[in-house]
């Protein structure tokens, strides 16, 4: 993600989430976090289609977010920018990967546990829009991608 993706990201953010990040996180993250490392996917015309995060700090490595536009769900997108974050996480060295996942979120919650995630613990009102739980998964990383 460079700084010229923001405003697309920032849109299609508030489209699929009812929890959004403000667009000067995104530019916070890629400009002042040094634990940041934020990806774009595009189409074959260059169409922003999704885009992902991820913070690493010393061996552990935790998913910021993660977000496909509709017209383009269940095309594997989300496996790729997943993929993604696991090899960013490996190179700085992270052991661990984790996130938290809404526990009304099948569909995420059912590509995470494919992407080899477990459920470890449940956050009490975690989402500040509507006090929804959410599930802390992690999975190791290593080995294959």
């Amino acid at each position: 993600m460079t700084m010229a993706d923001i405003a697309a990201v920032s849109q299609m953010e508030q489209r699929l989430f009812s929890s959004p990040w403000p667009r000067d996180s995104f530019r916070y993250e890629l400009q002042e976090n040094p634990y940041s490392h934020l990806f774009v996917a595009e189409d074959e015309r260059g169409q922003l289609i999704g885009y992902a995060g991820v913070w690493t700090t010393f061996d552990q490595a935790q998913i910021t977010t993660i977000g496909v536009d509709e017209p383009y769900r269940r095309q594997r997108w989300a496996t790729r920018l997943m993929q993604r974050l696991f090899q960013a996480a490996q190179e700085c060295g992270c052991e661990m990967i984790s996130l938290e996942v809404r526990v009304s979120n099948l569909p995420a919650q059912t590509l995470y546990k494919k992407m080899g995630f477990e459920t470890i613990h449940v956050r009490k009102s975690y989402y500040q829009d509507n006090h929804e739980d959410a599930y802390l998964m992690m999975r190791p990383l290593g080995g294959e991608l």
